[in-house]
């Protein structure tokens, strides 16, 4: 389950431990050559989890963890000769756990004879479950000699992380800090470790979470949570911008939503982006997103329910004190209504608001209520004012949106999602394997009421976009088509209508493989198609089709000549702004991970030449290493402030991946 290797005090000879599940220590050493095993240590009752040499002075430590929630401590000194016995069972033991070293330095005809012996110095008992690991605080040089701090680390899945050091005057090992996790659903952790000075400790959880805890300056016993790193520990499915480019959302099949958002302190001009909230912790992996409001969401998971969630006061707060948005700016005085908070009932999958009166109430039952440790207990939430981005902890408790509206229509696992610019109306499609599942469903964003059903495609619709007019909604399908539909101006209906302006068939299809992702030109004029046969292709004119007289389709013709890409187009994106010189600027995700920006502009005669130009690709270091899965650029651009006119200089690219990374790119638009 572990090993570690360190050198013999006193010789050049290697010494490997190694923790197995057979409950025991194997140590090796290296003679002629060879690791040849010398002794196998007994005491724990359970796997071993974790074991790790120590050198101080002229003794070699070795601490052992394992599933029987204890530490062993092993000192290992230099001894006389061993002393031989034999068992009842004629097996040949050495007793005290003494083994024997021949040494003659590879020099000399004289060979020196070493024992050494193996005792148990010290069994630490303070964990209440599996013990993962242990470590040693680093050493360090002090006026030319390595010194070894007696100081061990240990990580549990009882949630705990503790610090252990020997007593100064009995030197008995003893529990110095108990840092950790309180409540929650969480699993414990698995590892841990020492900054390379011993005032920091990093440990991570299962669900792939980093823990942060510093020591405070004044009183060295006191250890406080620290800005970490988080993110998704499994396949990123979707990000979107919110409207305001203020902050991303994701949602990934580690069955999360969350929010990333620049961290801004005081009059600092760089910024770095942090994770500030986690709305949905679902029992489903969740698939696609759309943000319909300035701080409200709609997402589909592996369930066959669409939900809407809105943002709650704790938040909104919060937000704006970490990011620097002004409260004003963000809701207009709006936040009466809010809720507080949210919370999730023990055993349940939707976001339940929280009231200030409901807080109070929390806090004087919670206890009586509760057992924090059971894994099916009620996470209460509990307020808090921040000004820099929320620990783990607070992560999974404190900062859920609350679920205002559940959409029921589709028969199988939701798979995408759209919103229009108005935000008045969403399209959902689920996964389908007949015409009568592939239908795209309307919603109503006033009433929350299904409006249309769209029946076209034969398989499952992979993404949808609505023009940036609003005139247009785009879908493209696993069956190797796309639709497009139009909204029809109609005074009589009180509710948009959309029917279908123009489609591709067998005959008319350019793309012979699965269609992945769609979007649109910010002019509405043009859509951009990419699909696994390494096609992207910009169709169009869409606003000067017109039906023919007898009600046939428009015919909406290639507008470009097709781009081939090194590998399958998973992702595409085009820019709200052109490029400098008019044209359009287009990103394409691949399946192997590489980010490809064109410029296109539209040719409507023959396509005698080729429209794309190849600006940038992404290199190794910038790419993801596996499936581009979403691309999504910033709607307010510019580096200082939100300008979005044509003369902005720099533009910015949202990517998700199958690689469990975001990422955001800085584009110099002028460049290009």
């Amino acid at each position: 389950m572990d090993v570690s290797l360190s050198l013999l005090v006193g010789s050049d000879v290697p010494i490997l431990a190694c923790g197995g599940d057979d409950c025991r220590i194997h140590l090796y050493t290296q003679q002629d050559g060879q690791f040849q095993k010398q002794l196998a240590l007994q005491g724990h009752e359970d796997w071993i989890r974790g074991v790790e040499w120590a050198v101080c002075g002229d003794t070699l430590f070795l601490a052992s963890c394992a599933q029987d929630c204890l530490i062993r401590i092993w000192k290992i000194h230099t001894a006389s000769p061993p002393v031989l016995e034999t068992s009842e069972d004629d097996v040949v033991r050495l007793k005290d756990n003494v083994f024997t070293m021949k040494d003659n330095g590879g020099k000399s005809v004289f060979c020196f004879t070493t024992s050494f012996a193996v005792t148990l110095d010290s069994v630490l008992a303070g964990h209440e479950n599996w013990v993962c690991a242990v470590h040693w605080q680093p050493s360090f040089f002090t006026d030319g000699r390595r010194e070894q701090p007696m100081r061990l680390l240990s990580a549990s899945m009882d949630k705990t992380v503790i610090l252990w050091a020997p007593d100064e005057e009995s030197g008995v090992w003893l529990e110095q800090v108990r840092v950790g996790e309180v409540g929650g659903s969480t699993l414990g952790f698995f590892d841990c470790c020492f900054s390379p000075d011993g005032t920091m400790i990093l440990a991570h959880a299962f669900h792939g979470a980093l823990h942060l805890w510093k020591q405070s300056s004044m009183n060295k016993r006191e250890w406080t949570p620290g800005v970490v790193i988080t993110g998704h520990f499994n396949s990123v499915q979707d990000v979107n911008w919110d409207p305001e480019g203020e902050f991303i959302i994701t949602v990934g099949s580690d069955q999360t939503t969350r929010i990333f958002a620049p961290w801004k302190r005081g009059n600092q001009l760089e910024v770095t982006w942090h994770e500030v909230a986690r709305p949905q912790i679902h029992g489903y992996d969740m698939q696609c997103l759309a943000m319909i409001g300035r701080f409200q969401f709609v997402s589909g998971a592996d369930e066959k329910v669409l939900r809407v969630f809105t943002a709650p006061r704790n938040f909104v707060e919060n937000f704006s004190s970490i990011s620097g948005v002004s409260l004003e700016k963000m809701y207009f005085g709006q936040m009466i209504d809010l809720a507080e908070g949210a919370t999730v009932p023990a055993l349940g999958l939707s976001n339940k608001a929280v009231f200030q009166e409901n807080i109070a109430a929390q806090t004087t039952e919670g206890e009586e209520k509760v057992d924090s440790s059971s894994q099916y207990c009620e996470n209460y939430f509990q307020p808090r004012r921040l000004t820099e981005p929320p620990t783990e902890d607070h992560l999974l408790q404190n900062t859920l949106w609350p679920e205002i509206q559940k959409l029921y229509g589709h028969g199988y696992e939701i798979f995408c999602v759209a919103c229009n610019s108005a935000k008045t109306i969403i399209a959902s499609a689920c996964k389908a394997s007949k015409k009568e599942h592939a239908a795209i469903i309307l919603w109503s964003t006033m009433t929350w009421k299904q409006l249309q059903s769209l029946s076209f495609h034969n398989l499952t619709v992979t993404q949808m976009a609505f023009s940036p007019n609003g005139k247009f909604l785009l879908a493209v399908s696993r069956d190797r088509k796309w639709s497009l539909w139009k909204c029809k101006d109609s005074p009589a209906e009180p509710e948009p209508a959309f029917c279908l302006f123009a489609c591709t068939d067998q005959n008319t299809a350019v793309h012979s493989r699965i269609i992945w992702s769609c979007d649109w030109t910010p002019d509405s004029k043009y859509f951009i198609t990419g699909s696994r046969d390494k096609k992207v292709i910009l169709w169009g004119e869409c606003c000067s089709a017109e039906e023919s007289p007898r009600g046939d389709l428009a015919a909406v013709e290639l507008c470009s000549s097709v781009l081939e890409v090194e590998d399958s187009a998973t992702a595409v994106g085009v820019s709200p702004v052109l490029a400098s010189d008019g044209s359009y600027l287009v990103a394409v995700g691949t399946e192997g991970g590489k980010i490809h920006l064109y410029k296109c502009k539209p040719n409507n005669e023959r396509l005698l030449c080729s429209s794309w130009t190849h600006c940038a690709e992404t290199d190794s270091s910038q790419s993801h290493s596996l499936v581009v899965k979403r691309l999504s650029w910033r709607q307010q651009v510019g580096r200082a402030g939100h300008d979005t006119s044509e003369s902005s200089e720099w533009l910015q690219l949202a990517s998700c991946g199958a690689d469990h990374v975001v990422k955001i790119f800085s584009i110099q638009r002028h460049s290009l």
